[in-house]
C-alpha cells in the first residue's frame, strides 16, 4: 500500500481456482445469463471512444464466442457488427450481480492472499472483452486498484497524477469516480493538446497469471491486444475515500444542474451509461449531504483524524493514531513528501523477480497505436519483463500552479479566435479535481466552525 508507481505481482495467483478460468468457462457457468455488451469501431481516431458514443448489445457469453470466433456477424445479437470493424467489450460486471446464484464463485479469487482478510470475488468485478476493446483514459476517485489478468493479454497506458494537468482532464461524460482525458493517447492531436508531450507514460503489457497495482488517482488507458481478454479486478478502498465522495457530491451537482439546463431532453449526451440514478437538484443535494455527514461520521467514530486540521492548501495534517500508508505522497504529488519517498523506497526497495515496477516508457505515443490489432507472440513473462526494464530514470516534477499557467496559456495560443465559452468549458474548470478538492475541504471547514 506504500508504493508510489505502479508493480507487477508475479507467482501470486498460481494456486488460485480463477487462474484456470477463460470465456468458454465463464459461459459454461454463466449458461445463458444476458450480458450487456460495449461495441465500438475499430479505428486511429484521435477523439476518445467515450462510453456515450458506443453502441450496446444484450447477449451470452457463448453468443459473444460464437460472433469472435467465426468472425461473421450471422443471425444473434450481434448481428450488426462487422467483426473486422468492432471490438466488443463486457466491462465494469460485478461478481455480485453476475454470480447472484452461484456464490460459490466467489471463492475462485482469493484477494486476501494481498493482505487484505476475507476478501475474495464478492468485491470483484469482471472483465471480458475482444481484439482492440479498451476503456479510455481516465483515473479513479476512489481507492487504489488491484487487476488480475486471467485470459489473453491487455496493454496498460499509465500516468501518474502529477499529469492531471497535461492529460487535459474532463468530467463530459459525467461518471461518478471516473475523471476522463480529453485525449486519446495512443493517437493524441498534440496540435488540439500540446502539453500532452511533457506527460510520462508508463506502458506495460499484463499477461495471463499477472496481477498489476495501480496505486490511487494514476490515469490508465487498458486495451485488448489478443482476440480475447478476461480480466478480474478489485477497488481497495482508502482512508481518503471519505473525503473524495465530497468532492464526487460536489462535481455530480454541478455536472447536473448545468448540463441539465442547457438541454433537459438529451442526459444521454453527457451522461456516462452506467449512471442510472435519479439526476433531480434534489436528489443530488441529498447526496451531497450524506457524504458530508458519512465523511463527519467516519471521522468522529474512528477518532483517527481532527477534521479542524483539514486545511485549503490542500494537504491533511496526518495525527498520530492515523494508521494510512503515505496515501498522501500519492494524493499530494506535487509536494515534496513524493521526492523524499523515492529516495526512501530506493533505499530499501521492495521489488524482485516477483515484484516487477511498471517504468516510465521511451516509446512516442505514435508508435503505439500500430500494434494495437495485432498479436505478434512477443509476450513478457515475469522474468523478462524484470529484466527488461529495470534502469531507473529521473523524471522532471512540475508544480501543479506552473503546469496549470502553462497549459492556459498554450490553449490561448493555440486557438486565439476561440472566445466562447461553452458549459463544458465552465465544467471542465468548475470540477476540476484540484478545485473540487477545495470546495470540499472547505465546505467541512465551514460546518465545523
Amino acid at each position: 500500500m506504500s508504493l508510489q508507481q505502479p508493480a507487477i505481482f508475479c507467482n501470486m495467483v498460481f494456486d488460485w481456482p480463477a487462474r484456470h478460468w477463460n470465456a468458454k468457462h465463464l459461459s459454461e457457468v454463466l449458461h445463458g445469463k444476458q450480458i450487456r455488451f460495449r461495441m465500438g469501431m475499430k479505428n486511429t481516431n484521435t477523439v476518445p471512444q467515450f462510453e456515450t458514443t458506443c453502441s450496446y448489445v444484450e447477449a451470452t457469453l457463448e453468443e459473444f464466442l460464437n460472433w469472435n470466433c467465426d468472425q461473421s456477424r450471422g443471425s444473434g445479437p450481434f448481428r450488426n457488427y462487422d467483426h473486422s470493424q468492432f471490438w466488443a467489450y463486457a466491462d465494469y460486471k460485478y461478481f455480485v450481480s453476475l454470480f447472484e446464484n452461484k456464490t460459490d464463485v466467489f471463492r475462485d479469487v482469493i484477494w486476501s492472499d494481498f493482505g487484505f482478510p476475507g476478501r475474495n470475488g464478492r468485491e470483484s468485478t469482471l472483465w471480458i472483452g475482444s481484439l482492440g476493446a479498451h476503456t479510455p483514459c481516465h483515473l479513479d476517485s476512489y481507492g487504489c486498484n488491484l487487476v488480475f489478468q486471467v485470459q489473453g493479454r491487455k496493454r496498460w497506458h499509465l500516468f501518474p497524477p502529477e499529469d492531471t494537468p497535461f492529460l487535459y482532464p474532463t468530467r463530459i461524460p459525467y461518471e461518478e469516480s471516473s475523471v476522463f482525458s480529453k485525449i486519446s493517447v495512443v493517437n493524441p492531436d498534440l496540435k488540439c493538446f500540446p502539453q500532452f508531450r511533457k506527460a510520462q507514460r508508463h506502458t506495460v503489457t499484463l499477461n495471463p497469471g499477472q496481477v498489476l497495482f495501480v496505486p490511487r488517482h494514476w490515469w490508465h488507458y487498458v486495451e485488448s491486444i489478443d482476440p480475447i481478454t478476461v480480466s478480474i479486478n478489485s477497488w481497495i478502498e482508502l482512508e481518503e475515500d471519505h473525503q473524495a465522495r465530497v468532492e464526487e457530491a460536489i462535481t455530480r451537482m454541478l455536472v447536473c444542474a448545468l448540463k441539465t439546463a442547457e438541454d433537459p431532453d438529451n442526459t444521454k449526451a453527457w451522461l456516462n451509461p452506467t449512471e442510472i440514478e435519479e439526476t433531480s437538484h434534489e436528489i443530488n443535494c441529498r447526496y451531497l449531504n450524506e457524504a458530508v455527514s458519512a465523511l463527519f461520521d467516519h471521522y468522529r467514530t474512528s477518532k483517527k483524524v481532527d477534521i479542524e486540521a483539514l486545511g485549503t492548501n490542500g494537504e491533511h495534517t496526518k495525527t498520530e493514531g492515523l494508521n494510512v500508508h503515505n496515501h498522501m505522497e500519492v494524493e499530494q504529488p506535487h509536494s515534496q513528501n513524493l521526492t523524499t519517498g523515492t529516495v526512501k523506497q530506493e533505499a530499501a526497495s521492495p521489488f524482485g523477480p516477483d515484484l516487477v515496477p511498471v517504468m516510465p516508457s521511451s516509446e512516442e505515443p505514435s508508435t503505439e497505436r500500430g500494434r494495437i490489432f495485432e498479436s505478434d507472440g512477443n509476450s513478457l513473462d515475469g522474468e523478462h519483463f524484470g529484466k527488461s526494464h529495470c534502469t531507473k530514470r529521473q523524471r522532471m516534477m512540475y508544480k501543479s500552479k506552473n503546469a496549470i499557467v502553462e497549459q492556459i496559456a498554450s490553449n490561448s495560443t493555440v486557438a486565439p479566435s476561440q472566445t466562447f465559452i461553452s458549459t463544458d468549458d465552465l465544467l471542465d474548470c468548475l470540477v476540476n479535481p484540484q478545485v473540487t478538492r477545495i470546495v470540499a475541504q472547505l465546505l467541512i471547514q465551514g460546518r465545523t466552525l
